[in-house]
């Protein structure tokens, strides 16, 4: 049968991350859209702040429903209904007259995306237990990586035309989402998958309860609070952590952009080692590392060392970002594939508390302590995590 020939499931993958590319265009091209929103509606920063906050909260939520009915019924229906929200939220954005008409927009968005998110990242899980940790890597460094086509269009098109480059926005993320929700499919629970996993066995997946009462799931939980924290902390503010060192803008800008592309880089490049190293050791080393590569940017930039120090926050993002691709593989492991999908929403509801770590309380630390002293705790925080996650065993 042609569906359970080896390259199918690569298929999977290929739609997955095409959906999940064009989704996170929500949260990466944000920082493009934000401007120009702000001067046609002349919307305040706080209200401005306050649209990418509800687009956090909406998505992160929505995930577990979303794949609470994915794990029941299947991933097409889930995917649609995300793609219709994705072009939905664009379109409302694109039309907005007033602040609180963006929030709605970028709410519905924000739904959409943690529908595709939850679908698309769980689809390598089901699918593979050999190369397990590269499909879901090539899926997950879509999420930020197809941004990197949408940004150079979208910053061209809005300052002459807003509504048209976002509605035109909101076809292209709709069609190709539910492109996805055409092709994609889970493996026949009556049969094992095209790699020998076993993906129905009900009776041996944990329920998403049975779930948080392992120490396993709160010890990752832990874990993505302070990857996500100390992540959004790196990612927004590494302009401003160059600039607050007296550094030449062009360190601050190629800052930016090494942070981003080393993002995507580790997500694939690692999660496919973490194949044969191992997930639990993967996850400790690399987490531990990050948190040593930002001690030393801290070192570099009070030095005046700016390309050491680029080179350095490029090491941190690099190691950081293996997490998003090894956890979903490992929750995939130790809770059963067949509920895979609410499980890894659950722990992925982490993302709101990194979120308000990330950005309110390091706002407050940095202006408080200074900003090497609050970069230095995130090193500490995330080396510490890494150090932690060592203890981590398969659930018995």
């Amino acid at each position: 049968m042609r569906d359970r020939l080896p390259s199918t499931r690569w298929l999977y993958v290929l739609a997955g991350a095409g959906a999940l590319g064009v989704a996170g265009t929500y949260q990466f091209v944000w920082s493009s859209i934000r401007p120009e929103l702000g001067a046609r509606l002349v919307a305040t920063e706080a209200s401005l702040g306050t649209v990418f906050t509800v687009y956090v909260v909406a998505q992160t939520l929505s995930q577990f429903p979303a794949g609470w009915f994915r794990d029941r019924y299947g991933p097409r229906v889930p995917m649609a209904v995300g793609a219709l929200l994705l072009a939905a939220g664009y379109a409302g954005t694109a039309l907005a007259g007033a602040i609180w008409q963006v929030y709605l927009a970028y709410a519905v968005g924000g739904i959409g995306v943690g529908a595709v998110y939850t679908v698309a990242v769980n689809t390598p899980v089901k699918w593979f237990t050999d190369y397990r940790g590269l499909a879901t890597g090539a899926v997950t460094m879509a999420f930020g990586g197809v941004s990197v086509l949408f940004i150079p269009a979208v910053r061209g098109g809005l300052t002459s035309d807003f509504t048209g480059t976002l509605l035109t926005t909101a076809a292209v993320t709709g069609v190709v989402a539910l492109a996805a929700a055409a092709v994609l499919r889970d493996p026949d629970q009556s049969s094992d998958g095209e790699s020998g996993d076993d993906v129905s066995a009900p009776a041996d997946a944990y329920t998403w309860r049975e779930t948080l009462r392992t120490w396993q799931f709160w010890l990752l939980y832990a874990m993505l609070v302070v990857v996500n924290g100390v992540g959004l902390m790196l990612i927004g503010k590494a302009v401003a952590f160059a600039e607050q060192y007296g550094l030449p803008a062009a360190v601050a800008t190629v800052a930016a952009s090494a942070v981003a592309l080393s993002d995507s880089a580790g997500i694939v490049t690692i999660g496919g080692l973490s194949d044969r190293l191992g997930r639990e050791r993967t996850i400790a080393a690399t987490v531990t590392v990050c948190g040593v590569a930002i001690a030393a940017a801290v070192w570099a930039g009070e030095a005046g060392h700016g390309w050491l120090f680029v080179g350095l926050l490029g090491a941190a993002a690099f190691f950081r970002s293996p997490v998003f691709s090894v956890t979903p593989a490992l929750v995939g492991d130790y809770y059963g594939q067949a509920r895979s999908s609410q499980n890894y929403a659950l722990l992925y509801t982490a993302k709101v508390w990194g979120g308000i770590g990330g950005g309110v309380v390091a706002s407050a630390l940095i202006a408080t302590i200074g900003w090497s002293s609050s970069f230095l705790l995130g090193a500490v925080g995330m080396s510490g995590v890494g150090l932690l996650t060592g203890l981590l065993r398969p659930v018995e």
